[in-house]
């Protein structure tokens, strides 16, 4: 008689563990793995935010989870209560362990903790980290929204108009409409304003609710210039445009470092009353000749893809796509 064959045991699963309970030294290895990975791939020194999750897990105060494999930190997730909504902040897998199952395991545990807050009527997340998201759970109402990551050698710019096609003769009413200047920090509320009124309607709204309302569109603001998420806000490159005639914020171009030689557009938008001017462009132009002029090499910036108007203005300049993630939204749940 043939010899029964047994299947092979099965490796045990990583073992899912509340962040509250671990010390940042567990988390070591696996932070370093991810500052490493962001340089790598994005140019972004991502140091700033481990050591900000280092410090929250050592006063216990930040939700998640992490998956341990024989006492090692595989992968981790964490997530902020802000209001009405939750916010998951990063979902990180180590090569060694990334797969779908392990990256959707933090994820479902992640939106469990946050669907069954009361108050959270709404979930966002932007997964740029998470490599494996063909399955992902999907509480009722979720949308998903493809997005760019674009990346400029600053080299390869193409700062003059004239190369930009079809562009010159917007151009026109732009240098006599309006006037740009350094950014400065009374420009934050009439660019709340700005932001709520240049958002209305648009794609981006719908994937980040902050852009929905003046004082949300503050909150964004403080965010990029006090927090390192989106790098080092740097305030000489980044700039506004005046409406000559009145007066009026009608454009701002925010800019950060996210390492000494790579640059990073935070947010740019322009009044709905100042579209076709070619407005964007020259702040956009302004922006990354400052860049440039402190030492940059590269500049990145992220953009829907759907906004394809945007796309080709980044393209136009100089821009290629490195790298494509999706922003996420559940609602209704």
């Amino acid at each position: 008689m043939a010899a029964r064959l047994e299947p092979a045991p099965r490796a045990p699963s990583p073992s899912l563990v509340d962040l509250r309970l671990l010390r940042s030294e567990d988390l070591n290895p696996l932070l370093d793995e991810e500052v490493a990975a962001w340089r790598q791939l994005l140019d972004w020194d991502f140091g700033k935010s481990a050591e900000l999750v280092r410090r929250f897990v050592d006063m216990r105060a930040l939700n998640g989870y992490a998956l341990i494999d024989d006492g090692e930190a595989a992968g981790y997730a964490y997530y902020v209560l802000e209001e009405h909504k939750g916010l998951i902040g990063d979902i990180f897998m180590r090569d060694a362990f990334r797969s779908v199952e392990n990256e959707n395991r933090l994820l479902e545990s992640v939106l469990a903790s946050l669907t069954a807050a009361p108050q959270v009527g709404r979930i966002e997340s932007q997964l740029m980290m998470c490599h494996a998201t063909g399955g992902l759970p999907m509480p009722r109402h979720l949308s998903s929204f493809e997005r760019n990551f674009m990346m400029l050698e600053m080299h390869r710019a193409a700062f003059d108009p004239a190369r930009r096609r079809g562009l010159v003769p917007a151009l026109v009413p732009a240098a006599s409409r309006v006037y740009v200047e350094k950014w400065a920090d009374q420009y934050q509320e009439p660019a709340a304003q700005l932001i709520a009124a240049a958002y209305q309607g648009h794609v981006d709204s719908l994937i980040n609710d902050q852009y929905r309302s003046v004082a949300g569109a503050r909150r964004f603001l403080f965010n990029i210039v006090q927090y390192p998420g989106c790098g080092t806000f740097f305030k000489p490159a980044s700039v506004a445009a005046f409406d000559r005639l009145t007066g009026r914020l009608c454009g701002i171009c925010l800019a950060s470092l996210v390492m000494p030689y790579c640059g990073h557009i935070t947010q740019i938008c322009v009044a709905p009353w100042v579209r076709g001017a070619g407005v964007g462009y020259e702040l956009l132009r302004q922006s990354l000749t400052m860049l440039r002029a402190a030492g940059c090499r590269k500049t990145s910036l992220t953009v829907t893809a759907s906004n394809r108007e945007a796309i080709k203005l980044y393209e136009d300049v100089g821009f290629t796509t490195i790298r494509k993630f999706c922003a996420y939204v559940w609602e209704g749940f």
